[in-house]
């Protein structure tokens, strides 16, 4: 027979109450970090990946509204779905967060298929839903696994969604306000009109138009001075997993008014690990590209 006091009784209730404590922290610190690599080797037929990555993406279900080669050995394919659609309804300048980029990039002898990370951008765009069908289903399209990568330790839900780069930077909803319309139709068709000019060396990527809500997202290519994207992406982009689906850039256009995400926000999102010093990849190297990006995006949405 075994005899257990009151001290051993209150000693396992304890115990229990402290697994099951840390069973919520440990669930409530999962992390995301913005990409998601689900290829990564040697002698695979580059034009041969891009054609079957787009038509495993289309097979699965997702849109491809657009296409982007921005250097030689990069290519992005911009997808959207009903979830993602959907979820951008709901949300405020849910816009910014309607499609996925997924890139096939050349480093070195190697071939890499990687995609921003949905639940990661649902986080940090403080989306209502956190994409994870969506996680699930690009996943799956590319392959059926992936390992998470552009940040060393990874971002907490609650830190995404009040992200910030530095005190003093700005935050996801710190936006520039480019122009104002008073209409829908007039601000779409003046930015439309600035990429037909090609103004500040930009084209467009992609246009996406969110149901049931005035707000249009379009993609934009940057080839001009200090916002040419190559020229920042070479300053920027050096680790072993490249960050081509950081690209491309944004303008959003709600309700007549003409948005986009701070550079030093939406830069810094994507490569969150990357530091203010001198150094061959670092944030120091693109000091003029902020201020460059805003006058180019100005530019093509008719402001000043």
């Amino acid at each position: 027979m075994i005899f257990i006091n009151k001290r051993t009784i209150g000693f396992l209730a304890a115990s229990v109450l402290a697994i099951s404590v840390s069973s919520v922290v440990l669930a409530e610190e999962e992390v995301f970090r913005p990409y998601i690599n689900t290829m990564n080797k040697a002698g695979v037929d580059y034009s041969a990946a891009v054609s079957s990555i787009r038509d495993a993406l289309q097979a699965s279900g997702f849109e491809v509204v657009g296409e982007y080669s921005p250097y030689k050995g990069a290519h992005i394919i911009v997808v959207t779905n009903d979830a993602l659609k959907s979820n951008a309804a709901n949300s405020d300048m849910g816009g910014f967060g309607a499609v996925q980029r997924i890139a096939i990039t050349r480093a070195g002898n190697n071939t890499q298929v990687s995609t921003t990370n949905p639940r990661y951008m649902a986080n940090i765009y403080r989306m209502k839903s956190d994409l994870r069908d969506v996680y699930e289903q690009l996943v799956s399209a590319l392959g059926g696994k992936g390992t998470e990568y552009g940040s060393k330790y990874g971002f907490t839900s609650s830190k995404l969604r009040k992200y910030q780069y530095k005190d003093v930077m700005p935050y996801f909803d710190d936006v520039y306000k480019l122009a104002k319309f008073d209409s829908q139709e007039k601000a779409i068709n003046a930015v439309e009109a600035g990429f037909e000019s090609r103004r500040g060396g930009v084209s467009k990527v992609y246009r996406v138009d969110i149901p049931d809500k005035d707000e249009v997202v379009f993609g934009v290519a940057m080839t001009a001075g200090c916002s040419n994207d190559k020229y920042i992406m070479d300053r920027i982009d050096g680790e072993y997993l490249r960050g081509t689906p950081h690209l491309p850039y944004e303008i959003l256009i709600s309700k007549g008014d003409v948005l986009a995400l701070h550079p030093k926000f939406r830069i810094a999102q994507s490569f969150p690990d990357l530091n203010m010093m001198q150094g061959s990849h670092t944030f120091f190297n693109i000091m003029c590209a902020p201020g460059a990006i805003e006058d180019v995006l100005l530019g093509i949405a008719g402001g000043e």
